[in-house]
């Protein structure tokens, strides 16, 4: 099977970028703070598409309704934003792919749940956001995923109609807005796919083991 596509969009965490070492590192440094040692990477990676709620659920064992998780959190925040590409990087294969998709007038772009004070200068820092079509953060729409408007204002940005495009995501999520938006949906099965049952049982298109196998989806030769 080989989809005609005009538009490829991306989650960013998870899917587009290994995020997950910069964030446990964070994750890390508020436990450094409370006099706690490190927790492997492979910890965190199940919950790195989760943000601060996720990352010091996994650091801390509190939530959001903790006396203080708005401290943890911030500090948390604070060195993430300092820290941003430090060990973040593509994941192996999606350089040749976003090349690909270049080679060939495909345009590609982001929608992801994370802020846009986060999101822009990542992609700024890994020489991305020249390269990208447009980037649609959670605060940049009136609803974040799993509600598909960060794929709908993309799809306006870019001038395709969902029907055109494909979404990849790693996160059942990510499924979900992408159907609700009308577009094909690829599960990204390299990210870090997080609590959300089988793979198999999100309802996507698609499931792509790597990047190359994306990229013989949509009919692009690496």
């Amino acid at each position: 099977m080989s989809w005609r596509v005009r538009g490829v969009l991306f989650d960013l965490d998870g899917t587009l970028v290994d995020t997950a070492p910069d964030l446990g590192g964070a994750a890390n440094h508020v436990r450094a703070q409370l006099g706690l040692p490190p927790l492997p990477l492979d910890d965190y990676r199940p919950v790195a598409s989760a943000g601060a709620r996720g990352l010091l659920g996994k650091a801390l064992g509190i939530g959001p309704d903790h006396a203080d998780f708005p401290r943890h959190r911030d500090a948390f925040l604070a060195h993430y934003r300092a820290n941003l590409s430090k060990a973040s990087r593509l994941f192996d294969g999606m350089d040749a792919l976003l090349r690909a998709l270049e080679a060939q007038g495909i345009r590609w772009g982001v929608v992801t749940n994370k802020p846009s004070w986060l999101t822009k200068p990542l992609l700024e820092e890994l020489n991305l956001q020249t390269r990208s079509a447009c980037d649609i953060s959670a605060d940049e729409v009136p609803r974040a995923k799993p509600a598909p408007d960060g794929i709908l204002r993309a799809c306006e940005r870019l001038g395709l109609a969902p029907a055109d495009g494909v979404y990849v995501g790693d996160d059942k999520r990510d499924i979900d807005a992408g159907r609700a938006a009308g577009m094909k949906t690829v599960a990204a099965d390299w990210g870090y796919l997080g609590d959300n049952g089988p793979i198999t049982s999100w309802g996507a298109d698609v499931i792509a083991a790597t990047p190359a196998a994306l990229a013989g989806l949509i009919g692009v030769a690496l």
